[in-house]
């Protein structure tokens, strides 16, 4: 029976002298599927998405990409999967057809297959009639597309994406999330690293790592109510510094986080209940409450729980 599995990890370890960047992690990214690994830049992503493609070799452990044995059939690897690193890694000297025969003939590709395929990719991310322009001039979501063009000539059975919309605008980003999103559509196994946390919730599944390990498990909407329990409000204040410091201090609040110039407040008091308790608190502490609403949980909060 064929495995439905792409991708198989058991307690993959990576050191590097006497840090380990990588702690005994466990996972499975089941076929089709976009797999999310996110976490903070350092936290052990990159590392791991190398040691998956055969350019790293692991301290410990055992796994397996598209059938094949990470320690033993790297180079087998290499010819099932697609991949993207996290900066641009074509040549900005070249033209983007110049750039696309480059790698269709290091992915092995004939005459006529990358013939085919190059103008496959061309018209699939919009770039027919910029074919011999140089590459440097293209803006950074073009850039973008056809650094992904470029990995899937080969049409891989999988696909690695190390923080690709790192440093692109957040227009651009979206985008290429619509794309990432039509990949996978198609069949094939997409298996994406980030630190944007809100760009986990297109994914199937996600594991958040921190330092090296994994903190969390699953699908982004039964993370959210797995780890975060209890309700959720937002506020805004004309003192969020001190407001958040108050709030912390208040018994029935079990979180309170300042992001950006809003505060985050967890609580299983009921909503009328806590509306009256922290107005009247921050009155009394001439603080001026300008609102005070239920909103939904993010990854973003998941994380923060998670590593406090």
């Amino acid at each position: 029976m064929r495995s439905e599995s792409a991708v198989t990890v058991k307690g993959l370890c990576k050191r590097f002298g006497s840090f380990t960047a990588v702690d005994h992690i466990d996972f499975t990214v089941r076929k089709g599927e976009i797999f999310g690994f996110l976490g903070a830049n350092g936290a052990g992503k990159t590392t791991t998405i190398r040691m998956l493609c055969g350019l790293l070799r692991p301290s410990e452990g055992v796994g397996k990409v598209a059938g094949f044995d990470i320690m033993t059939d790297t180079e087998m690897i290499k010819t099932r999967i697609g991949y993207m690193s996290q900066k641009f890694s074509l040549y900005d000297d070249l033209t983007i057809m110049e750039n696309i025969s480059f790698f269709g003939g290091l992915y092995g590709l004939s005459a006529r297959e990358l013939g085919k395929r190059g103008r496959e990719v061309i018209e699939w991310a919009g770039l027919a009639g910029m074919e011999r322009r140089i590459t440097s001039t293209l803006a950074g979501g073009w850039k973008q597309r056809l650094a992904l063009g470029t990995a899937l000539l080969h049409e891989p059975e999988i696909i690695f994406l190390d923080e690709p919309t790192a440093g692109v605008d957040p227009v651009s980003r979206r985008n290429f999330w619509k794309i990432i999103q039509e990949i996978a559509h198609r069949g094939v196994t997409v298996f994406v690293t980030t630190h944007y946390l809100d760009e986990a919730e297109y994914c199937h599944s996600i594991r958040l790592m921190d330092r090296g390990r994994i903190i969390a498990a699953g699908a982004p909407e039964e993370l959210k109510k797995e780890v975060i329990t209890e309700k959720m409000y937002q506020m805004e204040t004309d003192q969020p510094a001190r407001a958040v410091h108050i709030l912390k201090t208040l018994q029935d609040i079990s979180g309170a986080s300042l992001l950006g110039i809003k505060i985050n407040i967890l609580t299983d008091l009921p909503e009328q209940e806590l509306k009256q308790m922290v107005l009247e608190k921050m009155s009394a502490e001439e603080i001026r409450v300008e609102s005070l609403e239920p909103v939904d949980p993010t990854l973003e909060d998941v994380f923060i729980r998670l590593i406090k």
